[in-house]
């Protein structure tokens, strides 16, 4: 990958021609929508998303093991386009295997395609790591059943979930929703989730269709603890990958999204 980023250098610095870098990112469902709305305020100017999905159904492991097929073809898809990382959108997804069968699919997709690959979950794990957090509080729009998964995938990484608040929602019902509703359903499950854990160190608000960019920083200037999304930790765990020749030139994140984004300088 490094011809490909010096492809995208001019001059000693980055072309404004081209996208810097670019991100491969299979989502669980066949359109895009809020994933790019949110990348594209929260990331770097330059940077790109290249989004392929699945048609994941719900989020069961049955539903899970029937995208298998259509996985593969997406790491086949996106390894012939000139993306620098491959990350697997939709936490469900990684909580429904288990994060010892996520790690071995990742290695394998790694083989397949000779990229870098990550999944939201995993970004999630890497930037708590990185903040130095082991003790967390989460807000979700999951059932008990989809929350338990995650927890026991997060505790396999060594992070302690103190708190879970969340409005149980199937799917279709999330695909649906308003973006107004869910920033103000972010704010309220934030707030419940930090209080019911004041030692919480960071709060996880997972969920790619979760419009909740706007709740960021409203909770972190009222808790002061850093409130990581799908979009935000994958984006970091991007960023911090990036080559240091590369990231010298690279346009800075905007403060304005948060602790989380802004780490990864």
């Amino acid at each position: 990958m490094v011809e490909g980023h010096q492809e995208r250098r001019h001059q000693g610095g980055l072309t404004p021609i081209t996208p810097w870098f670019q991100l491969g990112y299979i989502i669980p469902h066949r359109y895009t929508d809020l994933d790019s709305y949110q990348f594209y305020r929260v990331a770097p100017e330059g940077m790109m998303l290249v989004t392929t999905g699945l048609n994941l159904a719900e989020y069961t492991l049955e539903s899970v093991e029937s995208q298998m097929p259509a996985f593969y073809s997406a790491l086949d898809l996106l390894a012939k386009k000139p993306v620098d990382r491959i990350s697997l959108s939709g936490v469900p997804v990684a909580a429904a295997l288990g994060r010892k069968r996520m790690l071995a699919l990742l290695d394998e997709a790694r083989a397949r395609t000779g990229l870098e690959c990550d999944t939201d979950a995993e970004a999630h794990i890497s930037t708590l790591n990185h903040l130095g957090v082991k003790k967390i509080a989460i807000a979700s729009r999951w059932s008990d059943a989809v929350n338990a998964g995650l927890i026991a995938y997060l505790a396999d990484a060594g992070i302690e979930v103190l708190a879970c608040k969340s409005q149980g929602r199937s799917l279709s019902q999330n695909k649906s929703a308003s973006a107004l509703a869910d920033h103000e359903l972010a704010l309220k499950l934030g707030r419940e989730a930090l209080t019911q854990a004041p030692q919480a160190e960071a709060l996880l608000m997972p969920g790619g269709l979760w419009f909740a960019i706007h709740a960021v920083p409203i909770l972190e200037a009222e808790f002061g603890k850093p409130v990581l999304l799908n979009i935000l930790s994958t984006t970091c765990s991007a960023l911090r990958a990036c080559p240091p020749n590369l990231k010298e030139f690279a346009p800075k994140p905007d403060p304005r999204w948060g602790k989380v984004l802004a780490s990864a300088e």
